[in-house]
């Protein structure tokens, strides 16, 4: 069984070919490509739930099994952040541990069986640093969390793609990169070497054992991959020996070693390095477990050899029955074991990039004008809460105007929809949205997610679940999703709607108590989102619709939209601020126009000339009335305005829950929003007349106005969902702790 074992690694390994083991193993491989592609594809499109955890985490892992020096790798990560004044944790598997609980360890104390070797010769190596053995490593991070822990090194875990990882670190072995470059079992590879793609950081290990010929062609090698500013070598340091039985100087000596680890061949070429002569060797499986048998077969060959000392890796003494300091038995020669350690090369370079990389990226996506509102306010409270993280912006319609005004960076490929927005009230519209090539943008914005995908922190959606269902398609993340689109006073969501968010949002937030009931399970009403663009210091009045709200003002405003149509339907609203000023005398005078910023203002004002009323200054006028205008938005637009002639959509939304009644046309479009707003917006025939004569006979009306009123507020209810997002990405995915500890990093 030996002999087949050893043929099988060497072939496994690329060092000898075997005719048997290849026809057996090969197709047996073809098979874990094709396992590996298919889950690669649920990943990458969101359809397996990756999980953020709590703590920022570093994840050290290789792409063949065994021998790439993780685990000196891990303490050398682990001394730098200690370093910083940074508490360090280790989340690891424990190969071949046997314990379904969490097992924090410390001190190299522990059962082998219970937790595995290797988190033991972790836990010795940094004595104050917990070691969580978990077989979930999430339930592993949570545990160190609880115990004061900032920071989480995992150990092995590149293919553990179920929790989000900061920084995906890649450890190649720069002897063995990718033993016979298949898949395992004919191979050591765990995944294709394309998976180096995913790396943040490429060390190749044992760099000072290759030759310089083979460690650039290596070099080239993983260039068609990863960037080469992001590539790095590292070498082993010897840092003495650990004596046994008897002191001795191997210098010189004659050894006779053994060891089950991943690269035997790496730890005969370090020995040697060290003046140490190897007069025979005996290698064993990874992670194997010494028996007493064993032991005394290594020691009889040994003294076969003549040699004048034994000697194994650090590793191996966990796996013998008893550890040597207080075992029963003892070798009859002295036993001495190398302490080695891991080295990076360009040591500054390196950890500059491993804290930039720990920089918090947060995503704001958006698909539509009054969501890109919204957007634009949360991403600025989300860099004022945290002001060291990369915040970005993925609007899918639209220019993103009001997102570049306030200087955030746009991930996104951006074209305008005739229809501004996407999927939205009729067939007509989404075929217009087709011939103006939306197929060809939706492709252009999922290669954009593709490019991000993995680098960004849990995305944050404002809109439909349309938009939910293309960042989860594009980045392969669940995001917490603030639905804007729907609530209950708009038929609610459909049952295959409220399906998707509960299976593939983190959490939903949404404009009412109503929806988050309808929705259950992970949604939740922390105010309504649209009453965020109000900013802190808004014209709320708490509900209370007294006389002195119906003679605040006297302005009536006036909301032409924010689409293309916006020039035309302005004619209506122009004509009937003539005929409302005509109609009472002159006593009504007082008008205020609110733009867009998506208007194209030279063709709107164009098209107002066209219409008889020119602009000069902050003024629009004609010969006979003045309506000023305001650029800045609609919470600057609302003091002192009594009600409201929109054809807009959050705007209009807005003004009723403060508490302004809301005249409109009657369209398709109008009557969904009338569904929501209820008792606070009138519908109108599509004439100036029908405008005019509804706003007469409101502002005389002062009973049917404050039923109005009431109304409006009732339905928008309160501002508030902006903030909870933000304290719940900041503190319960822990967006603040990632930007505590990459300030450290840089400069603690």
């Amino acid at each position: 069984m030996g002999k087949i074992l050893e043929s099988y690694m060497l072939y496994v390994k690329g060092k000898k070919y075997n005719f048997l083991i290849d026809m057996i193993f090969t197709p047996l491989s073809w098979i874990t490509g094709l396992t590996i592609s298919i889950m690669d594809f649920f990943r990458a499109h969101g359809l397996t739930k990756t999980q953020e955890p709590p703590l920022p985490l570093i994840s050290v892992g290789n792409l063949t099994y065994g021998g790439t020096n993780k685990t000196p790798f891990v303490c050398m990560l682990a001394h730098y952040a200690i370093s910083k004044g940074i508490k360090v944790g280790i989340v690891t598997r424990g190969y071949s541990g046997r314990s379904n609980e969490v097992l924090i360890i410390r001190n190299g104390e522990g059962n082998r069986f219970e937790v595995g070797d290797e988190p033991l010769l972790l836990s010795r190596e940094l004595p104050d640093v917990p070691v969580a053995v978990a077989k979930s490593r999430l339930e592993g991070v949570e545990a160190l969390k609880a115990r004061g822990v900032e920071l989480v090194i995992a150990d092995d875990a590149f293919q553990h793609r179920a929790m989000f990882r900061d920084v995906d670190i890649v450890l190649i072995d720069a002897l063995c990169p990718w033993g016979s470059g298949k898949l395992i079992p004919a191979g050591t590879l765990r995944e294709k070497i394309s998976a180096l793609s995913r790396a943040d950081i490429l060390v190749l290990t044992k760099s000072e054992q290759a030759t310089p010929e083979d460690l650039e062609k290596l070099k080239q090698k993983v260039k068609k991959y990863i960037a080469p500013e992001k590539i790095f070598t590292s070498e082993i340091k010897h840092d003495g020996w650990i004596n046994f039985n008897a002191p001795v100087n191997p210098k010189n000596k004659k050894a006779f070693a053994f060891s089950a680890i991943g690269s035997p061949e790496s730890f005969i070429k370090t020995l040697r390095d060290l003046g140490v002569t190897v007069v025979a060797s005996k290698s064993f499986r990874d992670h194997h477990s010494y028996s007493q048998k064993n032991l005394e077969s290594l020691q009889a060959l040994a003294k076969k050899f003549n040699a004048d000392f034994i000697t194994c890796t650090e590793k191996d003494l966990f796996n013998f029955p008893e550890s040597p300091e207080k075992s029963s038995w003892n070798f009859d020669i002295p036993l001495a074991v190398p302490k080695v350690r891991a080295e990076v090369n360009n040591h500054e370079k390196f950890f500059a990039l491993l804290a930039e990389s720990l920089r918090p990226k947060i995503i704001v996506a958006s698909n539509g004008y009054g969501e890109d509102a919204i957007g634009v306010v949360l991403a600025k409270k989300l860099r004022e809460r945290l002001p060291e993280s990369k915040i970005s912006i993925f609007p899918l319609v639209g220019r993103g105007e009001a997102y570049k005004k306030e200087g955030f960076e746009i991930a996104s490929t951006l074209s305008d929809t005739p229809s501004g927005g996407v999927l939205k009230y009729s067939l007509k519209d989404l075929f217009g949205d087709m011939r103006a090539g939306l197929i060809s943008q939706v492709k252009a914005q999922l290669k954009d997610w593709r490019k991000i995908a993995g680098k960004i922190r849990t995305p944050v959606c404002v809109g439909d679940v349309y938009l939910l269902l293309h960042t989860l398609w594009g980045s392969g993340a669940r995001p917490i999703f603030i639905a804007t689109a729907k609530t209950v006073y708009l038929s609610g969501h459909w049952r295959i709607e409220r399906a998707i968010i509960r299976r593939y949002s983190k959490i939903c937030i949404t404009r009412d108590k109503k929806s988050a009931e309808q929705l259950g399970h992970n949604a939740i009403y922390a105010g309504n989102p649209i009453m965020d663009l109000l900013g802190n210091g808004n014209a709320i009045t708490n509900g209370k619709i007294a006389p002195e709200i119906y003679s605040r003002g006297d302005y009536i405003l006036l909301l032409p939209g924010s689409r293309t149509r916006a020039c035309k339907d302005v004619k209506l609203l122009l004509d009937a601020v003539d005929l409302i000023a005509e109609q009472t005398g002159g006593r009504q005078k007082n008008f205020r126009m609110t733009l867009a910023p998506t208007l194209i203002f030279d063709d709107f004002f164009a098209a107002c000339e066209s219409y008889g009323w020119k602009k000069s200054g902050g003024v629009l006028s004609n010969n006979k009335n003045k309506i000023e205008l305001n650029f800045s938005g609609i919470a600057d637009s609302v003091k002192d305005v009594k009600i409201l002639l929109g054809f807009g959509g959050t705007a209009n939304q807005l003004c009723a829950g403060l508490g302004i009644p809301v005249i409109s046309i009657d369209e398709k479009g109008k009557r969904v929003q009338k569904k929501l707003l209820g008792d606070a917006e009138i519908l109108v025939d599509p004439t100036a007349q029908a405008l005019a004569a509804s706003a007469i006979s409101l502002i005389q009306n002062f009973e049917k106005y404050s039923f109005m009123s009431s109304a409006g507020i009732e339905r928008m209810g309160t501002p508030g969902a902006l903030d909870f997002t933000v304290n719940f990405g900041a503190e319960e995915l822990g967006w603040e702790i990632r930007e505590k500890i990459f300030k450290k990093m840089n400069f603690g």
